[in-house]
């Protein structure tokens, strides 16, 4: 297990390291001058020099390269102060460290996950693995019903939905609004719950329909029928074996899911007016603020890589020859 990990976190630093390369000549290779962006308008030619100066832009390309990628393990020093490892540079828009910015709305999207992860996994596991035991029962057709429909919303239309009935109509629940849960965890839970919601009702229906459709392909295998014809008990044999072979796919999608909701919460956050990473990446794209632009990307790119390691270790403890590939 210990060999397995060191090849997966091994390959997952080549990675971030060429993904830190396409990210770092993709932006500075394009034909825009990164002094004259950050100085904003009414700027002198005086000021632009003196910002390409500061920022290191009248190095030779190579030489910026490398003063970036180090900068993210050592840190760089900036004519606003020392940036900390992971330095990602300065943000035009708001001269902030770029990592310091991320870092402060991150805490929002990672609430926004989590929380609709906790709730559309219970769920959509659950009523899945109802619909499989009951399979071909009115209880079984009447979530397999409810899940077909569910699954054709999307967030953009079921979130102004939800907040015109609960929110501006009857005023029975506030605006979702971030608060720190170490602040206030009722006011983190009772901000978060609407678009807890509005997240676990969609993919709740996408997972209620993979549960099922999984723990009925595992219930005709050949070992869950040994098992069945061995007199054990049907209980023992749903949960013992048809479970566990059943979340190989789970994991998968789980995984690829949990990495889009993290590094693509841009139509959750502006929905609900909510500030998180997602929205910083828009704001920043539309203020061509390139250095945060690019820490944005890098940080997503981050916690793919992350989700994916999370995935491997999960599929090798529930196979373990999986660590032999």
């Amino acid at each position: 297990m210990l060999q397995f990990l060191i090849r997966r976190l091994t390959g997952a630093v080549v990675i971030m390291f060429l993904i830190g390369a396409f990210t770092f000549f993709l932006f500075y290779t394009i034909p825009q001058d990164f002094a004259e962006l950050a100085c904003g308008k009414n700027c002198t030619p005086e000021n632009i020099a003196v910002i390409r100066e500061n920022l290191g832009l009248d190095k030779p390309i190579t030489a910026q390269f490398w003063e970036f990628m180090g900068g993210i393990v050592t840190g760089r020093d900036f004519a606003v102060g020392h940036c900390p490892a992971p330095c990602l540079g300065v943000s035009f828009d708001s001269g902030d460290f770029v990592w310091e910015s991320i870092i402060d709305r991150f805490p929002l999207t990672l609430s926004l996950t989590v929380g609709g992860l906790v709730i559309f996994l219970i769920l959509g596991l659950g009523s899945g693995m109802l619909a499989a035991w009951k399979r071909g029962t009115p209880v079984d057709k009447f979530v397999s019903g409810a899940s077909m429909v569910l699954s054709s919303f999307q967030i953009y239309f079921l979130g102004p939905i939800v907040l015109g009935l609960f929110v501006y109509s009857t005023g029975w629940m506030d605006s979702p609004k971030y608060t720190s849960i170490s602040e206030d965890p009722v006011a983190w839970f009772t901000g978060m719950l609407i678009p807890w919601a509005v997240m676990a009702t969609i993919f709740t229906a996408q997972y209620t329909r993979m549960a099922r459709s999984t723990m009925i392909e595992q219930l005709q295998e050949e070992h869950v029928r040994t098992a069945r014809a061995k007199g054990m008990r049907q209980r023992y044999v749903f949960f013992r074996y048809a479970w566990r072979g059943s979340l190989t796919p789970i994991v998968t999608i789980l995984g690829m899911d949990l990495s889009a909701l993290l590094t693509g919460a841009v139509v959750t956050e502006f929905t609900f007016d909510l500030a998180g990473v997602g929205r910083l990446a828009v704001d920043s794209s539309l203020t061509k603020d390139l250095p945060m632009t690019m820490g944005v990307m890098l940080f997503g790119a981050f916690f793919i890589l992350l989700m994916n390691i999370i995935v491997d270790i999960t599929y090798a403890y529930i196979d373990p020859r999986v660590r032999l590939a």
